[in-house]
Order: C-alpha cells, then sequence, then structure tokens
C-alpha cells in the first residue's frame, strides 16, 4: 500500500508540474478573474485571521485566569502569535497589490 501511495504521489507531482514549463502567450490576456480571486482570498485571509486572532486572546484570557502567575510569559508568547496571525493578512494585502493591475 505504501509503494502504490508513493507512485500516485510522484505522478500527481509530475502532472502539476508540467503547466510549470508551458511557454506563454505571446499578447496580452484578460486578466477578470485575477481581480475576483484577490477579492476572496483578502476576505478568507481577514476572516481567518479576526478567528484566530480571537482564538488566541480566548486560550491567553483562560490560561492569565487559571495561572496569574505565569503572566509575563503568556503575554509574551500572545503577543509574537498575533503579530504572526496579523501578517497573513498583509502578506495577503501585498500579494494582491503585485498581482493586480
Amino acid at each position: 500500500m505504501r509503494k502504490l501511495q508513493m507512485i500516485f504521489m510522484s505522478l500527481a507531482v509530475m502532472f502539476f508540474a508540467t503547466p510549470a514549463f508551458a511557454q506563454g502567450t505571446a499578447g496580452p490576456i484578460s486578466n477578470w478573474w485575477v481581480s475576483i480571486a484577490a477579492g476572496i482570498g483578502m476576505g478568507l485571509a481577514a476572516g481567518l485571521c479576526g478567528i484566530g486572532q480571537g482564538n488566541a486572546t480566548a486560550s491567553a484570557t483562560l490560561a492569565l485566569a487559571r495561572n496569574p502567575g505565569a503572566r509575563p510569559g503568556i503575554f509574551i508568547f500572545l503577543v509574537l502569535g498575533l503579530a504572526f496571525i496579523e501578517s497573513l493578512a498583509l502578506f495577503t494585502f501585498v500579494m494582491i497589490f503585485l498581482k493586480v493591475k
């Protein structure tokens, strides 16, 4: 079963890599779908970042309520985690500016 799984994974990688070597088009094409995809992607990123930040804050609040003595350690990791979560939305925003013209 493991060999069969490896064979199918290898075939999948080969089939997905084929378009990467395709020749580009000569003229400009209509990229109306890029704007729609960027809007959907930003909406998903912002929504999921909000959910992640809410969960992180709720967990930190619960941890502080259970053990107030651990405040410095919890606070450091909370701020670090919130920064990483927010960076996802900012990276998505940057990608939108790079792709949508």
